[in-house]
């Protein structure tokens, strides 16, 4: 069976997606060595959460840094099965997106630059079209 080339950019698309999410999730829960961490530990992942959230009560921090984590597993494992890929996707690319937008609001620009925010969700909805395109050509 050939692999098509764009197979092999579907599944780079997938991959490096879900290891993007599965290594900020293990860097807040203190996985990665401090030398290499953004955050190595929770609690400095909800002080970063609160930078990204100026206006919510402190009291909800906690529950958005948790709701955030939660996605991130989920959306990660589900980007690579086949289980309604471009849906999973696209949230995938609306919550990276959100997360650039408040770095934005509340940083500045260059920071989601920086760490090519825009580009991981531009790439994550490329990645909805290709499949919503392959669909389309199988049926």
């Amino acid at each position: 069976m050939k692999i098509s080339k764009i197979t092999i950019i579907e599944w780079f698309l997938r991959v490096s997606i879900s290891v993007g999410f599965l290594s900020a999730v293990a860097d807040r829960l203190g996985f990665w060595p401090k030398e290499v961490s953004a955050w190595s530990n929770w609690e400095s992942f909800l002080a970063y959460t609160k930078t990204l959230n100026p206006l919510l009560p402190s009291e909800v921090i906690p529950a958005i840094g948790f709701t955030a984590t939660l996605l991130e597993v989920v959306l990660a494992v589900l980007l690579l099965t086949n289980f309604k890929t471009s849906l999973i996707a696209k949230t995938s690319g609306f919550l990276i997106l959100l997360f650039a937008l408040s770095m934005t609001f509340s940083i500045n620009i260059k920071t989601p630059l920086d760490y090519s925010v825009f580009c991981a969700s531009a790439a994550a909805f490329a990645l909805s079209e290709i499949v919503g395109i392959k669909q389309k050509q199988i049926n």
